[in-house]
């Protein structure tokens, strides 16, 4: 059977306009019709402890969308009204993420392979008081953090110490299996304290109700990776949800079958890859973007690699001296291409962006490059309520970028 040849270019403007990179952003005040819009491209949200400098969650939407006000995704996460009911859940999917409250039951299909919670089942085969426990104060006191619950437990107790009959850090891996699993999730957040509250008062009954068979629920995860990538290989598909091999391998071929995606050969790509029947390739993609280390975009490496002839890595873990770029480092997307990266942070102290280091793609336009960041820089700053950019001396960008934003 004979398959279309897509060329590099044209692949990487299907995985541009899927994303949302080729739709202007709005003219006015953003509202929860545009979030809609956005959700209904990349599907979640990824989240991440790291506050260097925007939490992992907000920044996709400004990527694609511009300056909003972020408790747009708050409301649609963290509370519940019958105005507003709650859109977005929180469970494990790529990693933690803000999901449509409607794909909860995907989730918990068995497509998705089991993570790292799992590890924390010897705590409960340990203490299975605990977990009994653990739910009776959520069921009382929710949505409460592993803080809260630890000094329930321990009035309860009657204010024995910690390590009479269960550890602090045994609470906090309890709950966390018990999130994993699906027994619990978080009802709100607290300075992004996750406040942890019974599944079944959260996600709407009808919704928890819902079966859903380990095959189905893979087939619909790989549709919405393929809807979000617009174009991948097996493995990228699985990736988006981090679904196991085999039940991800049925999957893509079932729905090459029906027509849902199709074989396609991209020029360079080392594998097959599969095209969802209703991406479109732009002829051309335009405008700019600062994207998050956690963008579903470039979140699989090896993908951001092949597309966009573009390395990268995060650095948080890697020794300051041996970094290559910075700690928390952004790449600039700018008319469809990966053409520089700027190391980031808020500080809010100073009131200022920290560019502390930018950097420019080989053989791209510096003069044009660092016109177009600095534009951008100043609206992300103006967004997060800062009074301007300061660029330090790191990377082959930073002269012109300092002149530019002075």
């Amino acid at each position: 059977m004979s398959t279309t040849t897509i060329s590099g270019p044209v692949a990487r403007r299907i995985a541009l306009a899927a994303q949302g990179f080729a739709d202007a952003r709005p003219g006015g005040a953003v509202t929860r019709r545009h979030l809609q819009r956005v959700l209904s491209r990349i599907q979640l949200l990824q989240l991440d402890s790291v506050n260097v400098a925007v939490r992992a969650h907000y920044m996709p939407l400004f990527s694609r969308l511009g300056a909003y006000e972020p408790a747009l995704v708050d409301d649609a996460a963290w509370s519940h009204s019958a105005r507003k009911p709650r859109m977005l859940v929180e469970t494990w999917a790529h990693e933690a993420s803000l999901l449509p409250v409607a794909d909860w039951p995907l989730l918990r299909s068995g497509a998705k392979r089991m993570g790292w919670w799992t590890n924390y089942a010897r705590v409960l085969e340990q203490t299975p008081q605990l977990v009994d426990d653990i739910l009776t104060v959520i069921k009382e006191q929710g949505p409460i953090g592993a803080g809260g619950i630890e000094r329930a437990l321990e009035g309860k107790s009657g204010g024995s110490r910690p390590g009479s009959w269960w550890e602090r850090s045994e609470v906090k891996k309890a709950c966390e299996w018990l999130f994993g699993m699906g027994q619990l999730t978080t009802g709100t957040r607290r300075s992004f304290e996750r406040l942890y509250d019974l599944t079944e008062r959260v996600v709407p009954p009808e919704i928890l109700s819902r079966t859903v068979s380990r095959e189905e629920g893979a087939r619909e995860l790989i549709t919405r990776a393929a809807v979000a990538l617009g174009i991948g290989t097996e493995p990228d598909l699985r990736d988006y949800y981090r679904l196991g091999p085999d039940v991800s391998k049925r999957a893509v071929a079932e729905l090459v079958e029906e027509g849902v995606l199709e074989p396609v050969t991209v020029d360079g790509w080392p594998a097959p890859a599969y095209r969802h029947f209703a991406a479109k390739a732009p002829r051309t993609v335009t405008g700019r973007a600062l994207l998050s280390p956690f963008d579903p975009l470039i979140w699989e490496r090896a993908r951001t690699e092949r597309i966009f002839d573009f390395f990268y890595r995060i650095e948080i873990y890697v020794p300051e001296p041996k970094r290559i770029y910075g700690y928390y480092v952004f790449p600039f997307l700018l008319d469809g291409e990966l053409v520089g990266r700027v190391d980031l942070k808020c500080d809010r102290a100073a009131g200022v962006l920290r560019v502390q280091g930018a950097f420019a793609e080989p053989g791209v336009d510096v003069a044009r490059v660092a016109s177009e960041l600095a534009g951008e820089l100043r609206l992300m700053a103006d967004w997060q309520g800062l009074d301007g950019v300061a660029v330090g001396e790191r990377g082959d960008l930073a002269p012109v970028l300092s002149r530019l934003v002075r």
